[in-house]
């Protein structure tokens, strides 16, 4: 039987719950509360589960991959928002050019790593 999925939706954890929410919200996330210690985090039809939980091991090992259609215009946005100076911790890379596309990492205030990518060609 072949899938047919609607979406798919990561838990992601947090050191600091609020300023985690704070954070995704000022990166252009819109908010859905689910729970005193959880919510969902959208953008167009993506979304990822923020929890009020905090696992070092899980968290410093937890990356996400966010496909985006130019890097360049995503990292210039970033630096313009002024999110890196806001929130302690944050820190993001220049733009890496592979044999496969371009990304910049992005690492939120509990240390998520998050990759921002653009493919030269369409996955498959």
């Amino acid at each position: 039987m072949k899938l047919k999925p609607k979406s798919i939706r990561p838990f992601i954890g947090s050191k600091d719950y609020n300023l985690s929410r704070e954070f995704y919200r000022d990166l252009g996330f819109d908010e859905f509360v689910i729970s005193h210690n959880m919510s969902v985090f959208k953008t167009g039809e993506f979304s990822f589960y923020l929890q009020d939980y905090y696992a070092k091991d899980w968290v410093d090992n937890t990356m996400v991959f966010l496909e985006v259609d130019n890097v360049q215009h995503h990292l210039q946005h970033l630096k313009q928002s002024r999110l890196i100076e806001k929130y302690e911790n944050v820190r993001c890379s220049d733009i890496v050019y592979n044999d496969w596309g371009n990304e910049f990492f992005l690492h939120d205030p509990s240390g998520i790593l998050w990759h921002f990518g653009e493919f030269k060609t369409e996955v498959k």
